[in-house]
């Protein structure tokens, strides 16, 4: 399917590599000039040199830090702007630190608000101006599961993603009556290379195979899913790919869940 998404120019927040990195390589399958991002010049460009392609480019830039995000948008002797004008923003970065509540400080808090909330609203800020200006536009952000289930040992970790899921239905309300949309992507438990750390370490600790540690999981931690399993990142990031696309110009203000099932009804 062609998703007429040629000459369309993408910049994905957190995009080295998971859920970020395959959909940059979905987005220039379809033709699109990507942008990806990671904390260090040198992740961009070991990602750049795995992605091998002349329709990307990369630029580093550590969300935690209020001044790097500014870097990005802000302009270079008031003439150009590090970040060119784009016609899709991924609001994919993300960080989360499991710790029981009584042991999350308050930088534990501040962390995640600014990471998986604050960078997405000022890059939305920037950029959702210029978007309606030319009337077109998608803006979308990569919420979690965990915004409602809430796992007692990611309290931060959910309330921040929570936010994300309120911040983008009301930010979708300013694009009535034009061709711009902002919509949220809510994926459920994803075979990132976080979970496969997780899941290896786990079945060498309790001398199970991969296997039955990821049967184990959805058994015991997330019984809810009706998948089962992990989702491959390539399963998300189809997904985002197709919500950025002028196929999916009626989808505005949603929450499309990439949940396996998991948040229920």
């Amino acid at each position: 399917m062609d998703l007429k998404l040629k000459n369309k120019t993408v910049f994905i927040s957190g995009s080295s590599k998971g859920i970020g990195f395959e959909t940059a390589k979905l987005f220039i399958e379809e033709g699109a000039t990507v942008i990806i991002n990671g904390r260090t010049e040198d992740s961009v460009q070991n990602a750049l040199k795995k992605l091998n392609s002349s329709k990307v480019s990369g630029i580093h830039g550590d969300f935690i830090n209020n001044k790097e995000i500014d870097e990005l948008i802000k302009k270079d002797n008031e003439l150009i702007s590090k970040l060119p004008d784009i016609d899709i923003l991924v609001n994919n970065v993300g960080i989360f630190r499991g710790k029981n509540f009584y042991d999350e400080t308050d930088k534990d808090w501040n962390d995640h608000i600014q990471v998986n909330l604050l960078g997405g609203v000022k890059l939305s800020k920037h950029f959702l101006p210029k978007m309606i200006k030319k009337n077109w536009g998608r803006i979308i952000f990569i919420s979690s599961e965990c915004a409602t289930l809430v796992p007692g040992d990611l309290l931060s970790y959910s309330v921040s993603k929570a936010s994300v899921n309120v911040f983008s239905s009301g930010l979708a309300k300013l694009t009535k009556g034009t061709n711009v949309t902002v919509n949220t992507i809510i994926p459920g438990s994803t075979l990132s290379e976080g979970s496969k750390i997780f899941l290896e370490e786990t079945a060498k600790r309790e001398n199970k195979t991969i296997e039955e540690v990821e049967s184990n999981f959805f058994k015991d931690v997330r019984p809810s899913s009706l998948l089962g399993r992990f989702a491959k990142v390539e399963e998300v990031a189809s997904t985002i790919v197709y919500i950025s696309s002028p196929l999916a110009s009626a989808t505005n203000g949603a929450s499309v869940r990439v949940d396996g099932g998991s948040m229920g009804s």
